[in-house]
């Protein structure tokens, strides 16, 4: 029964249950109502759970029974170790399936969320990736040079500039343009690209 409403709950994942036994000795009374369960911790059915088992009927009676829940899911793995500011690339990582519920500082499903990102500190091989270890990557970095875009109605000028600072995708950064010497604040928008507005 307890089987039962875990196997209903919102599992997205292939899982298996293990239900602690009842102690033998305990005497419950017949039950002349249906029985009805609760989940009584966690929130999410991962890991150890309590499921509360309780008869509404003549003679009410509740007991909790302890399971262990494992939820298997296919999360990003790194395939070799790799070193503080390198940058992910579809060869660096595996889909491997993982007891998720162990997994307490999070995980990726989706390798697509790590390639191209950069890891914050080494980390070693058949390592699962966590959010906390990947920050964007820098499209452009202090010294590189660039190309303005500024684009006004229909028309698009493009000047050569260098980046006084690092910058990823969609943040500011001050940019000399070389032909005027003027510094100016453009908007990353890809590697050695930035955009000002007219």
């Amino acid at each position: 029964m307890v089987e039962d409403y875990l196997e209903r709950s919102e599992i997205q994942a292939r899982h298996e249950i293990q239900v602690n036994p009842l102690d033998p000795r305990l005497r419950l009374a017949a039950c002349d109502t249906d029985l009805t369960q609760k989940l009584e911790s966690p929130e999410q059915p991962v890991g150890r759970v309590t499921v509360r088992v309780s008869c509404e009927g003549s003679t009410p009676w509740s007991v909790f029974i302890p399971a262990q829940v494992r939820i298997f899911r296919a999360v990003a793995v790194l395939k070799n170790p790799l070193k503080r500011n390198s940058i992910i690339g579809p060869a660096d990582i595996a889909m491997i399936e993982q007891d998720v519920g162990l997994l307490n500082r999070g995980y990726i499903v989706d390798p697509q969320q790590a390639i191209g990102r950069k890891l914050t500190r080494p980390l070693q091989a058949d390592q699962v990736l966590t959010p906390s270890q990947l920050q964007l990557a820098e499209s452009i970095r202090r010294g590189d040079q660039v190309v303005i875009l500024a684009s006004s109605g229909g028309i698009s000028v493009r000047m050569q500039g260098e980046a006084l600072s690092d910058g990823t995708r969609g943040q500011q950064i001050s940019v000399r343009n070389l032909s005027s010497q003027r510094v100016i604040r453009a908007r990353v928008i890809g590697p050695g690209q930035v955009e000002v507005e007219m």
